[in-house]
């Protein structure tokens, strides 16, 4: 059970802290520069741990293994995040901003899920849909 709750448990914790970094990132400082010192950060830490964690270290032998996906896994989070720092600094709240976020992507990914990984669209995943969109009127609603 733990196997499956730590990593949901840090992917929840790591989002609420990457939303409230991307909210208070100084809205005098471009984005990019402030990415600039977060992949930094990042790539520091990733190494570190690589060499910590991984009994047979070879940093070069899994660079071997690399295919397209890595290469615009850093694009796509470049859009991600930068998507995310003009969001909050054009007046997104953050009380709303994910939820609105997460639940289009909710939807978008259960299409995406069907047509590239075979996925079945069951009865519970479109009252969930609906669910969702249903929520997204009473979050926005003034």
């Amino acid at each position: 059970m733990l196997k499956l709750l730590w990593p949901m448990a840090l992917v929840i914790f790591s989002n609420v802290m990457y939303q409230i970094c991307a909210k208070t990132i100084p809205q005098e400082m471009n984005p990019f520069a402030s990415l600039i010192i977060t992949y930094v950060t990042g790539a520091v830490v990733s190494l570190i741990l690589y060499f910590v964690l991984e009994k047979d270290a070879n940093i070069f032998r899994e660079f071997q293994k690399t295919s397209w996906a890595p290469v615009i896994f850093g694009l796509t989070i470049v859009g991600l995040e930068v998507g995310w720092v003009f969001a909050y600094k054009s007046g997104w709240p953050i009380s709303t901003a994910q939820v609105v976020q997460s639940a289009f992507l909710a939807v978008i990914l259960i299409f995406v899920g069907a047509l590239l990984f075979k996925e079945a669209i069951t009865w519970n995943k479109i009252v969930g849909v609906v669910i969702c969109l249903t929520g997204l009127v009473f979050i926005n609603y003034k």
